[in-house]
């Protein structure tokens, strides 16, 4: 006897609904800042990690204000409010040196999990789940150490590398855009 299939409400999501013209917009955006990473990602990433402060810093101001308006989750409110006004902060005083810091930092929790993904890649594909999966976790693996002992060759790159899938992506977003309004 066949098992009745999950409908999305039952799983409690749904699809994302959006007008046809946002997701146009989101993919039109994601191409310009793509376009702007490729070619001029020093000053693009300087403006972005900007932008990403600002937004920490008011992010952090509306968390603090919400863990006193609404008591449900105070702490973790407080917790992330005040971490992302700090890091609003050191951002917007120190914007030579962010960019940098905030790249590293990001070069290092992307290393390590591509180290982690790849050992259960690799474990998963001695337990049964073929040669295809271990040789993912070997290559996973691989990146990762390479992004942690290269982290700077790492740091430069990855603007570059945002840009390319910013720009398929947009690709995709607007193709799909157009597509929902036919």
């Amino acid at each position: 006897m066949e098992q009745p299939v999950d409908t999305e409400e039952e799983l409690g999501y749904g699809t994302l609904e959006a007008p046809w013209w946002v997701v146009l917009l989101e993919g039109i955006i994601a191409i310009i800042v793509g376009l702007f990473l490729l070619y001029s990602p020093a000053s693009t990433t300087f403006f972005l990690i900007q932008v990403l402060g600002i937004f920490w810093l008011a992010g952090g101001i509306i968390s603090l204000l919400g863990a006193f308006m609404f008591p449900e989750n105070r702490a973790f409110k407080l917790i992330s409010g005040i971490l992302g006004i700090i890091a609003g902060i050191v951002i917007l005083m120190y914007p030579v040196i962010s960019p940098f810091v905030v790249l590293t930092l990001f070069i290092i929790f992307i290393g390590v999990w591509a180290v982690v993904n790849g050992a259960m890649k690799l474990f998963w594909g001695f337990k049964g789940g073929g040669w295809g999966m271990g040789i993912l976790g070997v290559l996973s693996i691989i990146l990762g150490l390479l992004l942690l002992t290269n982290i700077l060759v790492g740091t430069l790159f990855l603007p570059w590398i945002f840009g390319f899938f910013l720009i398929i992506g947009g690709i995709g977003a607007v193709i799909g855009g157009l597509k929902m309004r036919t």
